[in-house]
């Protein structure tokens, strides 16, 4: 009789008590990865509400009961800073950032199997689903995807939902490892982990929440008004642990910003503000905000946000030249193109010299921004060549 030494041939088990944990996270340490998910909860709170988290081993598949009474995850969190393991996600952006919130800091070293199928020529974003069916050679089953992970008692199909997340995963890790090891990327996914592990990347900062409203207006006062309405949602959807647009709207901060109130009867005529906000605290919190930004002097106003790129604008076909060139690398080298560079990058790869974005450093200068650099100074051609794009040097 064989045994049974993968993760995805083991029934899951439901971890609800703390010394279950620390005997789970235990063996999980002397094992070389470990497949991590979670399961949370965050419309209708700023913060996420973590409820599950999911362990995937060699013969250990576990659900973990983040929400159930007395549970101490302080084992989780060693595990997860354990340097000889390597944790593995998929689309792990949202997943990094509650282990910092919970932790305080992100799972290393981490490895993510969305940014792997991209280096690996499966396509922007590649979806969990169609890499399981493509990698292990099985299917999820989708139903319980938009559960409530916050009610309790889980039930026994919910359990076997989460568990399939890691089960699976195990085996598309080794075979995109494989693969990427045989073509000598791996060190390519190791630099995008860079920076999906810094906690740069996930800190909340209210007084620059402003620049996600990209304001249309050279009007520094008004600029202000837009910096303090920001900041002040920002930090008040926070203590409140509510999501910012069901505090205030941003087209309601936006008119806000503009009109500028300076009392709660002129606040409450904004749209989507009622009396009773205008009238309580959140209203006065606001408004004294907002008092602050008028009294600011001129020197401490803030710019317009101005756009980076120099010189003229872009021509449009040189830019549709740098996309089809982009297209053409990324068929040829088997790498999702939003992954080498982005539309912004091509525009600014086109108006500037040499500007500072990822296409012209590392592998990815390697394998396309040189021969960018190359076809705006004139130094290649684009031709057609059967089916393909021809790079013609000239």
């Amino acid at each position: 009789m064989s045994r049974r030494s993968q993760a995805q041939d083991a029934d899951p088990v439901l971890i609800t008590r703390t010394e279950d944990l620390a005997a789970l996270c235990a063996r999980l340490r002397e094992e070389p990865f470990v497949t991590v998910d979670t399961e949370f909860m965050r419309e209708k709170t700023y913060w996420p509400e973590l409820c599950v988290v999911q362990l995937g081993g060699a013969r250990d598949v576990a659900v973990i009961d983040a929400q159930a009474e007395g549970l101490d995850l302080a084992p989780l969190g060693e595990l997860l800073a354990d340097p000889k393991v390597t944790k593995v996600f998929h689309a792990a952006r949202q997943d990094v950032e509650i282990c910092i919130l919970r932790f305080g800091a992100p799972p290393r070293p981490l490895f993510d199997t969305q940014i792997a199928a991209m280096v690996a020529g499966f396509g922007d974003q590649a979806s969990y689903d169609s890499l399981v069916r493509g990698l292990a050679n099985a299917s999820i089953d989708k139903a319980h995807r938009f559960s409530d992970w916050s009610a309790r008692p889980l039930s026994a199909a919910q359990i076997a939902y989460a568990a399939a997340d890691v089960t699976h995963l195990r085996r598309v890790y080794t075979a995109l490892v494989e693969r990427l090891t045989e073509e000598g990327r791996l060190s390519w996914v190791a630099e995008e982990m860079a920076e999906l592990t810094d906690p740069a990347t996930y800190r909340q900062d209210p007084e620059s929440a402003w620049e996600r409203l990209k304001p249309r207006s050279g009007n520094r006062r008004f600029l202000a008004a837009v910096r303090a309405a920001a900041a002040w949602r920002e930090r008040e959807a926070q203590r409140v642990n509510i999501p910012r647009q069901r505090l205030v709207r941003d087209e309601t901060l936006l008119e806000i910003a503009a009109t500028s109130p300076a009392s709660p009867a002129e606040l409450s005529r904004a749209r989507g503000i009622s009396k009773g906000f205008a009238d309580g605290k959140a209203g006065a919190g606001l408004l004294a905000a907002l008092a602050a930004a008028r009294d600011l002097p001129e020197a401490q106003l803030p710019e317009a946000q101005r756009d980076n790129r120099q010189g003229p604008p872009a021509s449009p076909a040189l830019i549709a030249l740098l996309k089809v060139l982009l297209a053409a690398k990324a068929e040829e080298h088997h790498v999702a193109p939003r992954l080498i560079a982005s539309s912004d990058e091509l525009e600014r790869l086109a108006t500037e010299a040499e500007p500072q974005i990822p296409a012209l450093h590392g592998w990815r200068r390697q394998i396309f921004g040189q021969a960018a650099v190359s076809l705006k100074s004139g130094r290649l051609a684009l031709g057609v060549e059967g089916r393909k794009v021809k790079l013609i040097p000239s």
